[in-house]
């Protein structure tokens, strides 16, 4: 069974031989009615039942750290066991201009994300939860499942919706927490992480809307189930966005494991027009054409210094790879949130020289500089906006020395005047 279906500039497939787990056949929002007739809302058994299928089915977070849900819920659930009041918050706020997984699951799954919300709740003992977005799609969809469940229909938990701005930094889990606390949906520094210290004050469990709509899934079949697709390392299955190619994005449901050349012949894009990619998101960094030999999980993206991120794929074919770079540079610069001295510094400097290198007007010393920025500023903000300029300025002066050669030798012919300089590269629409 696969799930299809295609909009003007988004399509939505699981993978050939594979039964969907998060997407779905149908067109439209699934409605309560739909969701409960599949087996969704089961009754809540024991808690420490389910956390250990869930610690044994191995989910990793889909929100781009890749950090084991099981050990996240057996922390909380260890303050609630000590007499702690916890709380739950789901978070959509999809930051990552090349990912749609999050803001679509919200818009036609409403009830999925609720009901592992639910389980994660039933788990840590949390009587009070939130879901955390900025999409206006996504949040009326979410207020319209909760008017169907009505005031009792998640087994005593109370549901809040909290909308905030889209923003890079907005989906940290910090900003999560200080936004729902009343602040700016803006990084703090950690220590304290929200599972000691979060909504309130209370130990609070944040997970990704897409990790937690795996949660009913393992309730439902069990966790050996569940690792019958994807890799022993990454079990099950995951939403991939891929971009690029000269193709509309595509949302697929894919098992982990899945090899690159395989993803691109189901794409129809010919593997030689590949000059590389940009991996998990905008954080990742770049790669060459290693990708082509890689598969789509945690280890095969690790093996040639990348990561999978939040599982998105942008194939770099008829663009330079350094003015994909020096596009998401920029971004950085615009939407680093401007509480570091060593970020908003940062982000702005890298994108300057990236800047000048598509341009063509970069010196031999300006790489220098960004090789070494690349090198000292990894760990100095609050956030990982940091971070993520740092794997790329870094990943592209590693993975395509030719290409930054041409540049300084004013001899790429895909940067003239007009070339590749989007404000948000690969950048996918709500659907």
């Amino acid at each position: 069974m696969t799930a299809h279906a295609t909009t003007a500039s988004l399509t939505v497939a699981g993978w050939p031989g594979l039964t969907p787990r998060l997407l779905r056949t149908e067109p439209g929002t699934e409605s309560l009615a739909a969701y409960t007739a599949a087996g969704g809302y089961r009754s809540l058994g024991d808690p420490e039942g389910l956390l250990t299928e869930v610690h044994a089915a191995g989910i990793l977070g889909r929100g781009g750290a890749a950090f084991p849900l099981g050990v996240k819920l057996r922390t909380v659930r260890t303050s609630a066991l000590a007499g702690w009041d916890t709380v739950v918050l789901a978070n959509g706020e999809e930051g990552e201009p090349a990912s749609i997984k999050d803001r679509w699951l919200l818009r036609h799954r409403p009830h999925l994300v609720l009901d592992g919300l639910r389980l994660a709740a039933h788990i840590v003992g949390a009587r009070n939860a939130h879901v955390y977005l900025s999409d206006p799609g996504a949040a009326a969809t979410i207020t319209d499942a909760l008017a169907e469940l009505g005031p009792d229909g998640l087994a005593g938990l109370t549901v809040s919706l909290r909308v905030v701005d889209p923003a890079y930094v907005a989906g940290e889990e910090t900003a999560a927490v200080r936004a729902v606390n009343g602040g700016p949906a803006k990084p703090t520094d950690k220590p304290p992480r929200p599972f000691l210290a979060g909504i309130g004050g209370l130990p609070t469990l944040v997970s990704n809307v897409e990790t937690l709509a795996n949660l009913p899934y393992v309730a439902q079949h069990g966790a050996a189930r569940y690792r019958e697709s994807g890799t022993d390392a990454s079990p099950g299955t995951f939403l991939c966005t891929v971009t690029g190619g000269g193709r509309d994005a595509a949302l697929y449901e894919l098992p982990h494991g899945v090899r690159v050349a395989d993803l691109l012949a189901h794409r129809g894009v010919p593997a030689e027009s590949v000059r590389g990619a940009l991996l998990g998101g905008y954080f990742a960094g770049l790669v060459n054409r290693e990708v082509l030999e890689a598969t789509v999980d945690h280890a095969g993206f690790t093996a040639i210094g990348s990561g999978l991120g939040c599982g998105a794929v942008s194939l770099i074919t008829a663009e330079c790879p350094v003015a994909v770079a020096a596009a998401v540079l920029e971004y950085f610069g615009r939407e680093n949130a401007g509480q570091c001295g060593s970020c908003f510094n940062g982000t702005a400097a890298m994108a300057a020289v990236a800047v000048a290198l598509r341009e063509q007007t970069a010196a031999a010393e300006d790489v220098d500089a960004l090789r070494r920025w690349s090198q000292v500023l990894p760990g100095r903000g609050a956030c990982g906006t940091l971070d993520a300029a740092t794997n790329i300025a870094a990943s592209l002066l590693e993975k395509f020395p030719a290409e930054v050669a041409a540049h300084l030798e004013h001899a790429c012919p895909d940067c003239r005047p007009g070339g590749y300089a989007p404000q948000r590269p690969f950048e996918v629409e709500a659907q």
